[in-house]
């Protein structure tokens, strides 16, 4: 194990109680390029998901291979003739402006329409790109967060250190904890090879962090239902829906809500990615869905932190690293003339482990004590644990190419037969296993 590692690894582990380090093995040689600790802090964050599932499980042993566990920040999954959706839309991209770079972030329909409406043009990259040219940074990401949108102007990390949002996030842990309500008695759940067998986790979260949370789950048993509205879909779906199964409800209709209340009821945890506020608008706040389901364990991500200026704010991994002066870093350590960001979407990865593991936790905790707790992270607290290691890590590259890192089997998606690389992380006497990826929306809302 590395010496930053090592740092990742504590700082990760004194937010999750409970959770010993001293059976971890770290296979580790190489690393991603770039200008932070990309890699370590892959290993890191997948070995706490690991180390708090072998809590459950009564493992003695925990291993995480760098290189794979490097991968699976990235896209794990190569299709068999069939291809991958796109992962960005036309709109989404860096663009100059008067004085920097901004980032778009227009995958969902409604940021887009927000984004090109305050521009005043067509979809369309040349026409986006030539609109935002006659923008100062600051003038065009207010106006399009105003509007509904998303959008973050590049700062150099210093920036970011010293502005309002950066000392707020900076202050907060990198998992936030709650006690909330004592449940019912625990139903009998988890066995020493399949630790979730029986917890029902019901996901209610979006691109990216938290479906990577989820599917870490379903790959130790738990029955995952992910909820989704009425004809959202996004890019990664064949690549994070591994194991879960979905389906769609509209939660502003009386139907829609009676089949949630119904999930929520006999849930033993729920996962969720919406901006702050917006579930208590919806009359589900935290204190509803304990009356609720008692003891109900309750894990949330956002991305710039619960305090501060930025807290309501939307965002994504990609507009955090612009945010935070990540991408800056990226441009400077490479010579680049524009933002450079990290090789993987590693904020929204590692805080997906991180929330992994603190469900683990606090189911480990419900088990031992009958009360539920509850969990916050947020993309760019995770982003803080980079920031402080600017330039540690090995980049040199892994020696085993990509394609000696496939399992065996061939799984059968919804889309067609495809590759998977092999989990990353070994727990003595635990099996990984999950069915293979399907599409939004075609499960009925109820547990297996």
């Amino acid at each position: 194990m590395t010496s930053t590692e090592q740092e990742l690894l504590s700082e990760i582990r004194d937010a999750l109680p409970g959770v010993d380090a001293s059976m971890l093995v770290l296979e580790t040689q190489g690393g991603l390029p770039g200008a932070f600790p990309v890699s370590e802090l892959a290993t890191a964050a997948i070995a706490s998901a690991g180390l708090a599932a072998a809590r459950l499980s009564g493992a003695s042993e925990v291993t995480v291979d760098r290189q794979l566990a490097s991968t699976w920040f990235g896209m794990t999954l190569d299709p068999i003739g069939w291809e991958l959706p796109p992962v960005w839309d036309a709109v989404s991209g860096d663009y100059s402006t008067l004085d920097g770079w901004i980032r778009i972030h227009a995958n969902a329909p409604r940021h887009r329409a927000a984004a090109l409406t305050v521009l005043g043009v067509t979809e369309s990259a040349e026409a986006v790109r030539a609109a935002v040219s006659r923008w100062t940074g600051a003038d065009l990401e207010d106006a399009v967060v105003e509007a509904g949108g998303c959008a973050a102007v590049m700062k150099t990390a210093d920036e970011w250190a010293h502005s309002l949002g950066g000392r707020a996030v900076s202050r907060q842990p990198v998992i936030e904890w709650r006690d909330l309500h004592s449940g019912a008695e625990e139903r009998a759940w988890g066995t020493p090879t399949r630790p979730l067998a029986g917890v029902r986790v019901l996901d209610l979260t979006r691109v990216l962090a938290g479906p990577v949370a989820t599917r870490f789950l379903a790959l130790l048993g738990a029955d995952v239902v992910r909820i989704d509205p009425p004809e959202w879909n996004e890019g990664v779906i064949p690549e994070v829906m591994l194991g879960k199964r979905s389906a769609r409800l509209d939660l502003t209709t009386d139907a829609g809500r009676a089949a949630f209340v119904g999930l929520l009821a006999s849930a033993d945890a729920i996962v969720h990615g919406y901006r702050f506020g917006a579930l208590e608008d919806l009359g589900f706040g935290l204190w509803k869905r304990q009356a609720i389901r008692p003891g109900l364990v309750d894990v949330t991500l956002d991305a710039y932190g619960w305090y501060g200026p930025l807290s309501l704010r939307r965002g994504f991994d990609s507009l955090i690293q612009m945010s935070t002066g990540i991408a800056h870093a990226g441009m400077i350590t490479t010579g680049a003339d524009k933002p450079v960001p990290l090789p993987v979407q590693a904020n929204d990865q590692a805080t997906g482990y991180l929330m992994a593991a603190a469900l683990l936790s606090a189911l480990a905790c419900r088990r031992e004590t009958g009360t539920g707790r509850a969990a916050r992270l947020s993309l760019a607290r995770t982003a803080q644990l980079l920031l402080d290691r600017p330039g540690a890590g090995e980049h040199g590259g892994f020696d085993r190419p990509r394609s000696e890192l496939f399992a065996d089997e061939v799984e059968d998606t919804a889309w067609g037969p495809a590759r998977r690389i092999r989990v990353p992380l070994s727990i003595d006497g635990v099996t990984f296993a999950a069915s293979g990826a399907r599409a939004l929306g075609g499960d009925e809302p109820r547990w297996a």
